[in-house]
Parts: C-alpha cells; structure tokens; sequence
C-alpha cells in the first residue's frame, strides 16, 4: 500500500535538509558566518562608542587603574568594545546557529529546541551577573588585601581587564549545568538517585573544574567557581527529582 501524501510530507519534514547536497550545507553555513561577523562587528564598533563608560563599569570593583603603554588605554577600549560586542550579539549567533541546524531536527527535537536555546542562553548571563555583582568583587577585594604600607596594588588595565573576561566567561559556562542535566534526566540517561550517589565525585570534579578554568592558580578563585557549581548541582538534583519527577 502506498504512502498518503500526508506520511509523505511528515517523512520530508522529519528528513529536513537532509536532501540537501554538501556544497549547499557548505554554502548555508557560509551564509550565516558571515552574518554573524557582521553583527559582531556592527556591534562592537556600536559598543565603542560607550567605551568609556563600559570600561568604568567593568574597572569598578577596583577602583582607579593604570596603563603602562602608550597603546594599552587604546587596546584596551578595543578589547572591552569587542567583549561587549560579541556579548551584545550573541541572540543572533544563537539564532544564526539554530536556523542552520533545525532543518535537520524532528519536530519533537525542534520544539525542544525552542526551549533550549533561550534557556541556555539566558543562564549564560545570569552567570555572567552572578560573577560581576558577587564573585568579582570578593575577589578583588581578597587580592587587595594582601598590600601592606609597602607593598601597594597597582592595577595595569590591559591586565586587569585580561583577568576580568577570564574570571567571568567560566561562570557563564559553568551556569550552563542545570540545562544539561535537566536534558539527560528527560531523555532518561540519569535519574535523581544517580545524582545523589554521584554528590562526592561532582565536589572533586567541582574543584578540578575550578582550577582548569579559573585565572589565577589560588584557592580563593577556584572556591568561588567550585561553590557555585556544586549549588548548581543541587539544584538540579532537585528539579529531577521533585518537578521531572525521574
């Protein structure tokens, strides 16, 4: 018995660009790069124009800087106009990304995409926020308080900014977790008891992920990426086990 058409065109749907040559996924991917260099640069050069004030903002926790270059003021009003930029345009990157990917997606997996992908982009700035509003002024003010009358803390801005981005993207990454395991819990690969048999090793993991991520060598900035990642944790642990209820 032959197919209806109405099979026929859910078999096309399910395929999406399947049917597409390689040349033409080549040509697609080229298209949408180029369209996010475009954004990015757009905004950036956007961003520059509130240089000063982006740099104000992000050299506050440390209070009056220092550059010791002619250039590195210069530089460095670049590097905080393309961070900004980048950040600015990462709705249309994401979009960019999904719009080449969900062709190939079933309609299950695309409407699971609709949540996804704001999902994990939101939970990237909230860690961002998290790390700039709490984590970034503990630290700063640790690092501080090692000086003495003679030894004083004299912040290069090309430095500091270097150790700002470093220190904040991992919590943006970091808060990307509760997302994972909430897709492995429904695709039923973990359950909530797994989670809570593995509690010990994710808190070694916790802190061997803070020192691999983490820009400076000490304790104190590895504890502060490691805490959160275990609350993260936990939290998870509980939307598996009292909302999916796995």
């Amino acid at each position: 018995m032959s197919d209806t058409p109405r099979e026929v065109d859910t078999e096309q749907e399910e395929r999406g660009s399947g049917e597409m040559s390689l040349v033409d996924h080549l040509q697609e991917l080229r298209k949408r790069l180029i369209v996010c260099v475009v954004v990015v640069l757009a905004a950036s050069f956007a961003c520059y124009y509130f240089a000063t004030d982006l740099v104000h903002i992000i050299t506050a926790p440390a209070g009056k800087l220092y550059y010791m270059n002619p250039a590195e003021a210069f530089f460095t009003y670049l590097k905080v106009s393309f961070f900004a930029g980048f950040l600015l345009s990462l709705p249309v990157v994401f979009y960019q990304l999904w719009a080449f990917v969900v062709p190939a997606l079933t309609n299950q997996e695309r409407q699971a995409s609709l949540f996804l992908v704001p999902a994990s982009l939101v939970l990237f700035f909230v860690g961002l926020a998290f790390s700039y509003f709490l984590v970034l002024p503990a630290a700063i003010s640790f690092f501080i308080g090692f000086a003495t009358e003679d030894l004083q803390p004299m912040f290069s801005i090309g430095q500091y900014l270097s150790f700002v981005i470093s220190f904040m993207l991992p919590f943006g990454f970091v808060f990307e977790l509760p997302l994972f395991i909430i897709v492995a819990a429904k695709l039923g690969v973990i359950s909530s008891g797994f989670l809570a048999a593995k509690r010990k090793i994710v808190i070694v993991l916790a802190f061997v992920v803070g020192a691999v991520v983490s820009p400076t060598p000490d304790v104190f900035s590895q504890t502060m990426i490691a805490v959160p990642l275990m609350v993260l944790y936990e939290i998870s642990v509980f939307i598996v086990r009292h909302v999916l209820r796995r």
